[in-house]
């Protein structure tokens, strides 16, 4: 009886002990939790991809002589670039492209049997670009060098023959615009159109196609591709 007497007054006095230290303590306090913030996607990086698309001859007769066609030739190729996004929304940055083509040839009949063929294998660039970045998507303008791979011949009653142009054609400027969409944070498409302008070019000899006037050897080009991004920082986030 004497045992049982001490436990329950331990029980009562320790019942009453717990309650005053816990309103010593204080309440435990309540953080909240930051409100979700979506990621501003990171342009600056390398990239490597691939593109397919389409090119259509711009080209001028000699005289009014034919001298191609404008069908559209079936085109797919290569790129690498790189990105520098600041300020914050604007990306600037600097790409390498070259495009095979499948087939482009552009030919002339002359008088006495005189037929000058032009073989375009390939168009390549060098170009500038600056954009502006609506997070995920990024739409730019592009220019700089233009570089156009062909083969060219003359041939005087089937038989070929050597001749000189003012201009080798091979040389020149594009410019364009474009796209691009960040489906995920390393991969990004795009669609663009791009013009390649190689300048004019006449005839030095033989000296019978002399007077039949230049033409203009240019490119109009769509692309649709596919990056493969670099990101050097990935994503980032707005701050709270």
């Amino acid at each position: 009886m004497k045992n049982l007497l001490l436990a329950t007054v331990a029980l009562v006095a320790l019942g009453t002990t717990v309650p005053a230290l816990a309103a010593d303590l204080g309440a435990v306090p309540y953080a909240k939790a930051p409100a979700y913030v979506a990621p501003i996607y990171n342009w600056t990086g390398f990239y490597v991809g691939g593109h397919l698309g389409g090119a259509f001859s711009g080209s001028n007769g000699f005289n009014g002589l034919a001298l191609g066609n404008y069908d559209a030739q079936f085109l797919g190729g290569v790129q690498a670039g790189a990105d520098y996004q600041f300020a914050p929304n604007w990306v600037a940055g600097i790409e390498g492209q070259y495009s095979w083509l499948g087939r482009n040839n552009v030919s002339a009949v002359f008088p006495a049997g005189f037929a000058y063929n032009d073989n375009q294998r390939g168009l390549g660039s060098v170009t500038g670009r600056v954009g502006y970045a609506f997070g995920t998507a990024l739409a730019y303008v592009k220019g700089g060098y233009a570089y156009s791979d062909h083969a060219e011949s003359l041939t005087l009653g089937g038989a070929p023959l050597a001749f000189a142009l003012n201009s080798s054609h091979r040389d020149g400027y594009t410019v364009g615009a474009g796209l691009e969409y960040m489906f995920a944070q390393n991969w990004s498409a795009k669609v663009e159109y791009q013009y390649y302008d190689f300048g004019n070019s006449q005839f030095i000899t033989p000296a019978f196609l002399v007077p039949f006037g230049s033409f203009r050897n240019d490119e109009h080009t769509v692309k649709a591709g596919v990056n493969y991004r670099f990101n050097w920082g990935g994503p980032v986030v707005a701050r709270y």
